[in-house]
């Protein structure tokens, strides 16, 4: 069975800024079940980010400028952590290598996890269009990411390219 790696406050792990975990729908758990080896990972933990911690947003860009050096992730107290988002996102990328994973599926909204909806980086509550770092990265080596809420990108693959 082929590896799928899975955010792992997905998976129901207490790893998220706030202490918390989030979930699948249980339809698309049963899905990913069957068909693939699930392997949890969370990037900011990876990184040694404490849980819980302070809420973090990417300011000036999306997960790519960060990756170029022209965006920064920051702390609500005004701690810029672009470092561990980027060690994160580099080791979700070698977990994949590592395990031939050419999909994941990531918690929506994080600055580091996002498919497609970030927060604006000033802390007011308002989602933009962007990715996150983790997904920003993993998608300029080809592998397919997916949110929680967009799990039919993977059931119509292959050839995930989004």
């Amino acid at each position: 069975m082929e590896n799928i790696l899975v955010s792992a406050c997905l998976m129901g792990v207490p790893v998220r800024y706030n202490g918390k975990s989030l979930g699948l729908q249980p339809d698309d758990l049963v899905w990913l079940k069957q068909r693939f080896n699930l392997m949890t990972f969370c990037p900011e933990v990876s990184a040694g980010l404490p849980t819980p911690r302070a809420p973090a947003e990417i300011k000036g860009g999306e997960g790519a400028d960060v990756l170029l050096g022209a965006a920064r992730v920051q702390d609500n107290t005004g701690v810029d952590q672009t470092a561990a988002f980027v060690r994160g996102a580099e080791q979700a990328l070698a977990f994949c290598r590592a395990h031939n994973i050419r999909y994941a599926i990531l918690a929506e909204a994080s600055p580091s996890c996002a498919s497609s909806t970030i927060y604006n980086g000033r802390f007011s509550g308002e989602k933009i269009p962007g990715q996150g770092v983790t997904a920003a990265l993993l998608r300029r080596h080809g592998i397919c990411v997916a949110s929680q809420h967009t799990i039919s990108v993977i059931k119509a693959q292959p050839g995930c390219t989004e």
